[in-house]
């Protein structure tokens, strides 16, 4: 993991701090860029949160295929949610090839979780943002 990367998690982590507190039952938070790299993470450790991140890019492509075929949509994934047993899973659009991603145990709160993810995207969307890389380097 590059030194950009690691720096950039820790000073983002702290943002989602906020959204893990106040939802009770919040068990991971993970924001990741669209290829599968994690930014940062709050409640998880990092081996966990990697492999969120890379979960996720596959199901955030697989949610905007899906998203094109709506005729009068953008073809723009913004929300996805997955209820499994023991839990949820949410991923959201979160700025220019970021996503938010959030795992809860079964007795959250699901409007009060999207509300948080939406005021968190809100607020803070243009720091959530993955600037595209070349042969790996932030460009």
């Amino acid at each position: 993991m590059s030194k950009h990367v690691t720096q950039q998690r820790r000073n983002m982590d702290w943002m989602l701090k906020d959204l893990a507190s106040s939802v009770p039952e919040t068990r991971h938070v993970v924001v990741l860029s669209s290829d599968g790299l994690c930014m940062a993470q709050y409640s998880t450790d990092i081996d966990v949160a990697d492999r969120l991140a890379a979960a996720c890019a596959g199901l955030q492509s697989l949610s905007a295929a899906i998203a094109t075929e709506f005729p009068h949509g953008d073809g723009q994934m913004r929300l996805v949610v997955i209820e499994v047993s023991g839990g949820f899973f949410y991923l959201m659009a979160a700025g220019a090839g970021a996503y938010l991603a959030v795992l809860a145990d079964s007795g959250v709160d699901a409007g009060l979780m999207g509300q948080r993810m939406r005021d968190l995207v809100a607020r803070l969307g243009e720091h959530l943002t993955s600037p595209p890389r070349v042969d790996g380097q932030v460009t």
